[in-house]
C-alpha cells in the first residue's frame, strides 16, 4: 500500500510537470485553497494569539491565585506549561492519527470549539489548581498542528514542502506579534480579560472555518484508524522505521527543549532581569513575533533557493546559538531588542527539519508524521519548562552561587550546539528532479 501511494504521489508530479523558477505553479495551487488556506493558518495564528495574549500576565496571575515569590511562580508556571506539554504528547498521535481516518476538517471545528472553551474556563479560575486543569483541556485542544501540517502537505508538491511549512510558522509569528500586544492592551483591563479574547477568537475562527474549510483525505489518501499507531510510542515505532527519521526526531527533541527557554521564562526573565511590566513584555514579544513572521514567511525562501534544507538547519542553529548566548549574559533592555532579529533568524531551522521528515514520509502516513513530531516535541516541552524555570530559581533566589538570571539561556546554547554536531551526522537528500 505504501509503495503504491509513494509511486502515485510520483506520478502525479510527472504528469503535472515540474515547478517553475518563479514559482508559478506553486502560487496557482495555493489561490485554488486559499480561503481554507487562509483559515488553517489563522487557526496556528490564533493558537500563538492564546499563547501570547496570557503571558505578559501570566507572572501576576500565578501570584495573584497562588502568591510566593517570583521564582517559586515561575516554578509554577513551569509547571502549567509541562503539563499542556504532557496532554500535547498523549493527544497529538492520537489527533494525527484521527486526521487521517476522518478527516482534517473534524478535527479542527472540534477543537476549536473546545479550545474557546478553556480559555473561558481559565478566565474565571480562582486557585492554582484550576489554573491546572484549564491547562489540562487546553493541551488537548491544542494538538491540532499536526492536522494544520497535514493539511498544509496534502496541497503541496514534495519539494514545495519546506517553504509552503513556513507559511505555518509565519502564521504563528504573526500570532505571536498580535497576542502579546492584545495580552498588554487587556491587561489593562484586569489579569483575566486576555483568558475572555483568547477565547472569543477561537469561536469566531471555528465559525469561520465551518464555511470555508473544504476535505482534503480523499479515499486515495485515507488510512484506517488503528489504535496501536495512534499513541506516542506505537506511532514513533511505525514512523521510526523510514530511513534516517530517527536520528532527525532526536534533533528535534533536543532543539525543542532549547527553544522552548524563550515561552518558558521570558516574561519572569525580563521582569527579573530588567524589572519589565506587562507591556513592555508584550512589546519584547510582538517584535520577536514580526522578526519570525518575516524569517519564515519569507526569507526561509531566499536561503532555500542558494541552500539545501540540510544547509538551512544548520544555518538556523548557528544563529540560534548566537542569540541564546547573547541572552545569557546581557544587562541592559536595549541588547535584548538589538538580539531579536539576529535570534530569529534562526527561525529558519524548524520549517527546513519538518520539511527533511515530510519527504521521508510517504503520502497517507503524513497525518501519522506529524502527530510523532508534536509528540516528540511535546515530550520537550514536558521536559524544558521545569528544567529551565528550576535554573532561572537557582540563580535568582537569595543564596544562589552566582546571580545570572539568564543561565537557562546558556543551558540552551549547549544543547544548540549539540544538535550542530548530529545535524552534520545525516545524509544530504535532494529531491529528484
Amino acid at each position: 500500500m505504501l509503495t503504491r501511494s509513494r509511486a502515485g504521489s510520483r506520478s502525479e508530479r510527472a504528469q503535472s510537470g515540474t515547478r517553475s523558477r518563479d514559482g508559478r505553479k506553486s502560487r496557482s495551487k495555493f489561490r485554488e485553497h486559499r480561503l481554507p488556506l487562509i483559515f488553517v493558518l489563522s487557526t496556528v495564528a490564533i493558537d500563538a494569539i492564546g499563547i501570547g495574549i496570557i503571558v505578559p500576565v501570566m507572572p501576576d496571575l500565578i501570584l495573584e491565585v497562588g502568591g510566593g515569590t517570583l521564582g517559586s511562580a515561575a516554578v509554577w508556571g513551569g509547571i502549567l506549561a509541562s503539563v499542556f506539554a504532557v496532554m500535547q504528547l498523549l493527544c497529538g498521535p492520537t489527533i494525527g492519527n484521527l486526521s487521517d481516518r476522518y478527516g482534517r476538517r473534524p478535527v479542527l471545528l472540534i477543537s476549536l470549539f473546545f479550545m474557546g472553551v478553556d480559555y473561558l474556563v481559565m478566565g474565571v479560575a480562582h486557585t492554582i489548581w484550576l489554573l491546572l486543569i484549564g491547562r489540562i483541556v487546553g493541551g488537548i485542544t491544542a494538538s491540532t498542528q499536526p492536522t494544520v501540517a497535514a493539511y498544509v502537505a496534502d496541497i503541496s508538491d514534495p519539494d514545495e514542502k519546506a517553504q509552503n511549512f513556513g507559511l505555518i510558522g509565519a502564521a504563528f509569528g504573526v500570532g505571536f506579534v498580535l497576542g502579546p500586544l492584545f495580552g498588554a492592551a487587556f491587561a489593562e483591563l484586569g489579569t483575566r480579560a486576555p483568558f475572555y479574547a483568547a477565547a472569543a477568537f477561537s469561536f469566531a475562527n471555528m465559525v469561520f472555518g465551518w464555511l470555508v474549510l473544504p476535505e482534503t483525505v480523499t479515499d486515495k489518501i485515507r488510512r484506517p484508524f488503528d489504535w496501536k499507531r495512534a499513541n506516542p510510542l506505537g506511532g514513533l515505532i511505525y514512523i521510526g522505521r523510514l530511513p534516517g527519521l530517527k536520528l532527525l526526531l532526536l534533533i528535534l527533541f533536543f532543539f525543542q527543549i532549547a527553544f522552548t527557554v524563550y515561552p518558558a521564562i521570558w516574561s519572569f526573565y525580563t521582569l527579573e532581569r530588567f524589572g519589565w511590566e506587562p507591556r513592555m513584555i508584550g512589546i519584547s514579544l510582538a517584535a520577536y513575533g514580526v522578526a519570525i513572521a518575516f524569517v519564515q514567511g519569507w526569507f526561509i525562501r531566499v536561503v532555500l533557493r542558494y541552500m539545501s534544507e540540510k544547509q538551512a538547519v544548520l544555518f538556523g542553529f548557528v544563529f540560534e546559538i548566537v542569540g541564546f548566548v547573547g541572552y545569557g549574559f546581557i544587562t541592559e533592555t536595549w541588547q535584548a531588542f538589538v538580539l531579536i532579529p539576529l535570534s530569529s533568524l534562526g527561525a529558519v531551522a524548524f520549517p527546513a527539519l519538518q520539511g527533511i521528515m515530510s519527504r521521508i514520509a510517504f503520502d497517507n502516513q503524513q497525518g501519522e508524521l506529524q502527530g510523532v513530531m508534536t509528540g516528540v516535541v511535546s515530550l520537550a516541552l514536558i521536559v524544558s519548562p521545569l528544567v529551565m524555570t528550576l535554573i532561572f530559581r537557582e540563580f535568582v533566589e537569595a543564596g544562589a552561587p552566582v546571580y545570572l538570571p539568564g543561565a537557562p539561556f546558556l543551558l540552551a546554547s549547549i544543547l544548540t550546539v549539540l544538535c550542530f554536531g548530529l545535524m552534520c551526522m545525516t545524509p544530504e537528500r535532494r529531491v529528484a528532479p
